[in-house]
């Protein structure tokens, strides 16, 4: 894989990241490789600045028939990730933009401002049937920038007005800002909230997840969801062998403890270029155990960097994805955590008024 201005970037450009490489995407018809000029002119390397771009899509509810997901439609309010999570899965939709999956994923964001207006026109369709939409499924919706635009809460506003049903996936405490709306959802068992917790060390996290909320913060989150009666599902995702893959009894325990009821885990992925950008992180942060990490993903994924099949690529196989799988199922016996599954309420749905662009004459 060629990458791309490398040389440039520097320990000041990628500090507060998580890929320690930009590569080109793959759909580009050409690509660029850093090369010496001759002129060796030392140049000062600058932070990597967030920027966003915003976008008007025609729709907004994703569809999907995965046999592996407890949902079939989702909400993204946004493109890119800036909470740089180096595994990320969804790093290589960027390369539909013809950006990185590496650090353009997580510095060139895309921000969908007319997203409530899309929903609200997809509800109001006379053939539209409710079941719980997902938020979170490939980029947080409570990432920084969530702060400035707020496309999540609007959309959240519209559910909970119209009665419709929903699940948030998230590794941020700005969640707790939508508070008010989530316990008045909750109280007609309309959401539920999963928290995200890979690890109960900072220093890991801030290194897997540079922008994400911290694991105590998440954990106080979990808590304060908790009281107000929200229910909350704990997440770790992934489980990456020899990284973080001790720290999963601890770290469902500790959740339980500040009030999650449900447990979730999914084994590392690696598709496309996600596998690169991960062992690149790897030999920078981890070079003492690199290999062995890896040897394990793929004992995990039949010899492969990754396994894309139903059934399989969300729980792996083989010997180690199921001592895993068994540490997981005792953990939650022992903790007294329940399934699964979601049950929420479809059948108060409210359908809205179809929005329209024109104003009133009276």
């Amino acid at each position: 894989m060629n990458i791309r201005n490398l040389d440039n970037l520097g320990e000041k450009t990628i500090r507060g990241r998580g890929a320690t490489q930009n590569p080109d995407g793959r759909f580009l018809t050409s690509q660029r490789i850093a090369a010496d000029d001759g002129w060796q002119i030392e140049e000062e390397a600058l932070p990597l600045r967030t920027q966003v771009t915003l976008e008007h899509p025609k729709t907004i509810l994703s569809k999907n028939t995965s046999p592996d997901l407890p949902f079939d439609r989702s909400i993204n309010p946004y493109r890119g990730c800036e909470h740089g999570c180096v595994y990320c899965y969804a790093r290589p939709t960027h390369a539909y933009l013809d950006l990185s999956p590496g650090l353009d994923f997580e510095s060139q964001l895309y921000a969908k401002p007319n997203a409530a207006t899309l929903l609200q026109k997809t509800l109001s369709h006379p053939g539209y049937s409710p079941a719980p939409i997902a938020f979170g499924t490939n980029t947080d919706p409570y990432q920084p920038i969530e702060k400035t635009y707020r496309i999540t809460r609007e959309l959240l506003e519209l559910l909970v007005e119209v009665k419709h049903p929903f699940t948030i996936t998230t590794k941020s405490d700005l969640v707790l800002r939508d508070m008010d709306l989530l316990r008045r959802a909750a109280s007609e068992n309309l959401t539920c909230v999963c928290l995200s917790v890979t690890s109960l060390d900072n220093r890991l996290s801030r290194r897997m997840e540079p922008r994400a909320s911290a694991p105590h913060k998440r954990l106080a989150a979990i808590e304060k969801l908790s009281r107000a009666g929200i229910r909350v599902i704990v997440q770790m995702a992934p489980v990456i062998p020899a990284i973080n893959d001790m720290e999963m009894e601890a770290v469902l325990k500790a959740a339980r403890d500040a009030g999650a009821t449900q447990a979730v885990y999914i084994p590392i992925r690696l598709p496309l270029e996600v596998s690169d950008l991960f062992q690149g992180w790897l030999e920078e942060h981890y070079p003492d155990r690199a290999s062995k990490v890896m040897k394990l993903i793929r004992s995990m994924r039949e010899g492969k960097d990754n396994d894309g099949n139903f059934g399989s690529r969300m729980s792996g196989s083989g010997p180690y994805a199921e001592l895993i799988r068994s540490r997981f199922s005792k953990i939650c016996r022992d903790l007294g955590f329940k399934g699964r599954k979601y049950d929420l309420a479809t059948d108060r749905f409210i359908r809205p008024s179809k929005p329209t662009d024109q104003f009133s004459l009276f």
